[in-house]
């Protein structure tokens, strides 16, 4: 989304911006863990299940000039087919979409995720927000039968819509920070084609306004 820009006596311009970005996927699959590794570097066995929504901001010093605020929504896994996610997608510009390497029915659902975020939120040429697929618990053993190959998952990204995927594990911080740095520079890219959108830091807080009296916050 589009940031404000700042001027001062001899400081170079900065530009600030804040976007909105999804955790989408299956009851249980590391969702809350993933945004809590990364926005405060903990870990716990034992978050409560989200209910409705939940939000988390991450301050990033991109460069010497651009400041990135993300807004992450931790979006409960039974909420798929609710009323309210057209209204938790609204603005969003990335999302995570997550399923676990343990649990081979949640990469099965997986295109379902994919499929309902493509349908309720969309760029401002009509093409899907970015999305990046993140294959969470890789540090637990993993069953081969149920998990695809590297290659079998570059494909299936491909075929879907995604723009890229990582193996992440909230346990041992792996690769949580190289996933949204990725997400971030796709959505960065984005930003530079369409610079004029009315979508800044502003407007997307007045958005929050209405939304927190009608969801169930509840993650600890």
């Amino acid at each position: 989304m589009a940031g404000a820009e700042r001027r001062g006596g001899g400081i170079p311009e900065t530009r600030e911006h804040l976007f909105k970005v999804l955790v989408i996927g299956e009851l249980g699959v590391g969702k809350t863990s993933i945004i809590k590794r990364y926005v405060h570097q903990l870990f716990s066995q034992h978050y409560r299940a989200t209910i409705g929504v939940d939000f988390a901001l991450k301050v990033l010093n991109w460069d010497t000039r651009t400041l990135v605020r993300l807004q992450l929504w931790d979006i409960a896994g039974q909420e798929r087919f609710g009323n309210m996610t057209r209204v938790y997608y609204k603005e969003a510009v990335g999302a995570f979409v997550v399923f676990d390497v343990t649990r081979g029915s949640t990469f099965e659902a997986v295109s379902k995720w994919k499929h309902d975020l493509d349908s309720k939120v969309l760029l401002p040429n009509g093409t899907p927000i970015p999305a990046i697929l993140l294959a969470n618990k890789c540090d637990q053993k993993k069953e081969s039968s149920q998990n695809p190959s590297p290659s079998q998952m570059n494909q299936f990204c491909k075929e879907g819509g995604f723009a890229g995927w990582f193996e992440t594990s909230a346990k041992d911080n792996i690769n949580i920070d190289e996933a949204a740095r990725f997400l971030v520079e796709n959505i960065l890219a984005n930003l530079k084609a369409f610079p004029n959108e009315e979508n800044d830091v502003d407007k997307l807080k007045l958005d929050l306004n209405p939304l927190k009296a009608e969801s169930k916050s509840q993650c600890c």
